[in-house]
């Protein structure tokens, strides 16, 4: 039969020959091709493509040994490289995919997950010199969470970014001191406590013990994918021309050895806890510094260092003894706990409920997005913001014919005026995959640790793009009202500085019980760290934060801005001509209470592209208590004319706006240049450069006839949030009295004439113009 296999030789035109089995025309069975080049392969063939066992060997000198598919390198296989080098474990379609271990021909060895030829997901590193990675991996760098170890015995326990240190984290030196805190880009940025060595202090495993999991129960840093083969995948059916060879480049493409001098651990660590004795999170980890119940009373006079960095740069530092930092971060903790038990929604939503929510959250605006964006684009119409535009749609746990199963509890979703949400987004230049995969991605949403102060839940997306808050009924209604005239607003001035709005969805439970969401962009989503925040309202009634409820994480308000901010020109009319029309679109709304979000970026001390990157066991100078705040010397944050391929012109979760002219440069579009950082487009509210005036009391400064000032280079963030509280008679009249004994320009509650005006001059003073 012409079907039946036989045995046989074939040259090809092109010089290639093939002897084995075939199956009429195509090689079929058992048989060897050679290209006219040299290379070889001898293996397992199915209808004319290379499947099942086989070894190819290029004319190079490297070969492969394993499984094939389709033609293709897929499945489990060794390969050794022309230099040396070996790799063994799992392939897919000619990429390094799922477990596997690499050895490089520098003695380097990589043993974990691979995704498309390169290390992502949980993975060791060891190099030649001795030091060891085991952690979180994307992209081929150390991202997420890890621990690096050094050959002379030093060890991070933190998070990554880029293959560099970013986040919270714990450095422990070789003689046993250490220092936990903040670092942004490989540098320390942040407040944080160093421990000299010598001392005893509570046990790092169990203070942080509670923040080492995920919210399935499962260890973060959990590698025991190590030992599974569970990576093997199908293998799916492939068509390939019979004369086409593999390409050695084309299957080993990014699976370079890392040539930078970081690490791995040694032989004695274990890869299913990498950092038992070391396990920190984030800002939450406070409790890390509270003493244990069993502390010796003597141990409370150890000497311990507070210090906050900038770019790497020590600009503070204070010496304490043990006892004064138990008792100040148990005071923290202690507000803390007040502001919970204050929260109605987080009273609710504790525990494996608050998962519950997330997941329904993602599981709705996935359906959402999913649904309304095929539906062709369109002008808005009048009935786009009516009571009859929502999507409605009921969650079953075991899914039904339009939602899939899930491990959350039935709900009920609701999505409110999703046409007019969807050009919203469309308007502010989001793309709808990335929106979705933000927000409803595997890495999934983040639960703020600390609640609103009307007991609102916070969540922030995996990438920090977006703010997803808990809202009342009141405010649900208030937006809604709004949203025609918002629409309008945000579309005729594209540098609003208003809050963006990407989505008002509710979820209701059984019992009954709703919950009601806003999706808003996230304004300080930057590149660039946040050193100070600050809630601005235009008042001075109760607009102070007490210093024992002081952190780095702290929104400070009103009364505790010491600066004035002076900027270019240009920059600064911008700003307050922006500010301006935004509050008198807020007035019109009858809107009140609303604030200015500012967010300070300090710039370091020192020379441009001086770094101080090097950890250090410096334990304080001799006799000296604190050295306090360092005045930190202008470096000349650079204003350079806009150069559009230099910097990134994709629009952020909060501007969408052109990029900003300025004076000193003769009217021309500007771009901030940042010594040893990058340059940054210049945007309303986004990467505005100034500096930040502090002026000295008359006994700080050793004089009562001249006037000096500590100048701050700083970089700004800033938008107007709270937009979603109406004025109302019931409330100016709860709040009469209090204009009897009280300058009604103190208060927090006025009509919106008056809080719009009282705003924006109080603004015009932060950001006076230059003498």
């Amino acid at each position: 039969m012409e079907d039946a296999e036989r045995h046989g030789e074939k040259t090809f035109p092109n010089g290639d020959v093939y002897v084995g089995n075939f199956k009429g025309i195509l090689p079929h069975g058992r048989g060897k091709y050679t290209w006219s080049d040299g290379t070889v392969y001898d293996g397992d063939w199915e209808e004319g493509k290379m499947t099942g066992k086989g070894q190819i060997i290029w004319l190079s000198g490297a070969n492969y040994e394993g499984d094939f598919s389709g033609g293709y390198l897929h499945g489990f296989g060794t390969f050794v490289g022309t230099d040396g080098s070996v790799y063994r474990g799992y392939w897919r379609m000619n990429y390094l995919h799922g477990f596997g271990e690499k050895q490089y021909c520098n003695s380097d060895i990589y043993e974990g997950s691979w995704r498309e030829g390169v290390h992502e997901g949980c993975g060791r590193y060891s190099w030649n010199s001795g030091n060891t990675y085991i952690g979180s991996w994307k992209g081929g760098k150390m991202c997420g969470r890890g621990v690096m170890k050094w050959a002379n015995g030093d060890l991070f326990n933190g998070h990554w970014l880029n293959g560099l240190r970013h986040g919270y984290g714990i450095y422990k030196f070789a003689d046993g001191g250490y220092y936990y805190g903040m670092w942004r880009r490989g540098l320390k940025d942040g407040e944080g406590i160093f421990y000299p060595a010598g001392g005893k202090y509570p046990s790092l495993e169990k203070c942080c013990s509670s923040h080492d999991h995920d919210d399935d129960g499962k260890s973060l840093l959990s590698c025991s994918s190590l030992n599974s083969e569970e990576q093997n995948t199908k293998r799916p059916s492939v068509k390939r021309s019979l004369s086409e060879k593999i390409s050695i480049g084309g299957i080993l493409r990014s699976s370079g050895r890392i040539s930078h001098r970081t690490t791995s651990l040694n032989e004695n660590w274990n890869p299913h806890d990498p950092g038992r004795d070391f396990i920190c999170h984030d800002s939450s980890c406070t409790s890390f510094h509270t003493s244990e119940e069993g502390q010796h009373e003597s141990d409370n006079n150890t000497l311990v260092y507070e210090r906050e960095y900038t770019q790497g740069v020590l600009i503070k530092e204070t010496v304490r003894n043990y006892a004064e930092i138990s008792q100040k971060y148990k005071q923290q903790n202690k507000f803390h706990g007040k502001d919970l038990s204050k929260s109605s929604c987080l009273g609710i939503f504790q525990g494996r409920r608050s998962n519950y929510l997330r997941l329904n959250l993602q599981l709705g605006i996935r359906y959402t997005v999913g649904k309304i964006t095929p539906v062709p684009m369109r002008e808005v119409r009048s009935s786009d913001f009516g009571d009859r535009a929502r999507i409605r749609m009921y969650f079953p746990k075991n899914g039904s014919q339009f939602t899939p199963p899930h491990k959350s509890v039935d709900f009920y979703w609701k999505d409110y005026c999703p046409m007019v949400f969807r050009n919203l987004r469309e308007m502010f230049r989001l793309d709808a995959a990335e929106y979705m995969m933000s927000i409803c991605g595997e890495n999934g949403l983040r639960e703020l640790s600390s609640p609103g102060k009307s007991g609102s839940i916070f969540y922030l997306s995996h990438d920090d793009r977006f703010v997803i808050k808990t809202l009342k009924r009141s405010e649900l209604k208030v937006l809604l009202k709004m949203l025609p005239r918002y629409y309008d607003h945000v579309g005729k001035y594209e540098n609003t500085l208003i809050t963006k709005f990407f989505g008002l969805h509710r979820i209701k439970l059984r019992g009954g019980r709703k919950v009601r969401f806003v999706v808003m962009g996230n304004m300080f989503y930057t590149e660039l760290q946040i050193h100070r925040r600050y809630d601005l309202k235009g008042s001075s009634y109760g607009r102070f934060t007490d210093k024992e409820k002081r952190n780095q994480n702290t929104t400070l308000k009103d009364l505790d801005l010491k600066y004035e901010f002076h900027m270019d020109k240009l920059l600064q009319e911008a700003l307050l001509k922006q500010i301006l029309l935004d509050s008198m679109f807020l007035e019109s709304q009858q809107i009140i209470d609303y604030s200015l979000l500012l967010g300070l970026h300090f710039r370091a001390p020192g020379l441009p592209g001086t770094t101080h990157n090097r950890e250090s066991t410096h334990n304080g100078d001799a006799g000296e208590n604190s050295i306090g705040e360092l005045p930190i010397p202008s470096n000349g944050l650079l204003l350079v004319t806009h150069e559009p391929s230099s910097v990134s012109t994709a629009p952020g979760p909060h501007m969408r706006g052109q990029t900003l002219k300025a004076y000193s440069l003769g009217d021309k579009e500007v771009d901030l240049l940042l010594p040893g950082t990058g340059r940054l487009r210049v945007q309303l509210g986004v990467n505005m450069p100034a500096q930040a005036n502090h002026k000295l009391q008359p006994e700080a400064a050793d004089s009562t006839e001249v006037e000096l000032f500590e100048v701050y280079d700083v970089v700004l963030y800033m938008g107007i949030i709270d937009v979603l509280q109406e004025y109302n008679i019931k409330k100016k009249l709860e709040h009469a009295y209090k204009a009897i004994k009280i300058d009604p320009d103190t208060i927090s509650v006025v009509e919106p004439k008056l809080y719009a005006k009282r705003f924006f001059n109080f603004l015009q003073k932060v950001f006076p113009e230059l003498p």
